[in-house]
């Protein structure tokens, strides 16, 4: 079985993409959704990941591949909850804005727009390809 993709959401104020480029991996912690988790929980390693800016910018920034499977979160003192490791891949060329997902027919049905209160979703293939187009980005 080949790839999988994902959408990791962070504010950037809290974490930018910048941040992670600058640490080159990091934990991506702090995640307190059921279904988000076990989003964390079925990502292998070397499943491409879009870095999108919440609240701020609302756009992807970035793709990101998971460099750690699901591990014990660290800062979580109750509950059962995961983290992964994300490396930074690439920056996209142009940043794709939660307005131009929204108005791409082919984007339609992107979880992004139908679980928006998520932090962590899958992507199809075919949406990470139309994401990589509009970004005029290339792996």
């Amino acid at each position: 079985m080949g790839k999988s993709f994902w959408l990791a959401k962070s504010e950037p104020f809290k974490y930018p993409w910048a941040q992670l480029v600058a640490d080159k991996r990091t934990a991506w912690e702090g995640v307190r959704n059921f279904e988000a988790r076990n989003n964390l929980r079925a990502m292998k390693k070397g499943d491409l990941v879009l870095f999108y800016h919440s609240n701020e910018g609302k756009e992807i920034v970035g793709i990101a591949k998971v460099a750690k499977e699901a591990y014990a979160d660290p800062t979580a003192t109750e509950g059962d909850w995961s983290v992964v490791d994300l490396a930074p891949l690439k920056p996209l060329r142009a940043p794709v804005s939660l307005a131009a997902i929204k108005a791409d027919k082919q984007l339609a049905n992107m979880s992004l727009l139908r679980r928006s209160r998520l932090s962590v979703v899958p992507v199809t293939s075919a949406e990470f390809e139309r994401i990589l187009t509009l970004g005029s980005t290339q792996l």
